[in-house]
């Protein structure tokens, strides 16, 4: 499988390590929560609770043999094909999680 990094082009999948689903840069935010319980259930569900999707999905891929940055990947979880590749940094921004 070839990763088309939006920096460096065109890389072997073997060079970045797959972190699982893109919905990880949501994380919840513990301050915004009414009471203890409500926020230890968003964690739990943040943390053990997954989409197993059959077609399009968003995943985290880290570039460990690369320049080490964090990509989010869209691709058919059937076909392999990538239709999307963005940094992580940018879909955080763009979702107010990051500066």
């Amino acid at each position: 499988m070839i990763i088309n990094h939006p920096l460096l082009g065109p890389r072997d999948a073997q060079e970045f390590t797959y972190l699982g689903d893109a919905a990880l840069i949501d994380r919840p935010d513990g301050m915004a929560f009414p009471d203890a319980t409500a926020a230890q259930d968003a964690f739990h569900d943040y943390l053990y609770l997954r989409d197993n999707p059959a077609g399009e999905h968003r995943e985290l891929w880290f570039h460990e043999q690369g320049d080490r940055s964090w990509l989010v990947v869209t691709r058919n979880t059937v076909t392999h094909e990538i239709t999307k590749v963005e940094f992580a940094r940018d879909v955080a921004r763009a979702r107010g999680r990051s500066k």
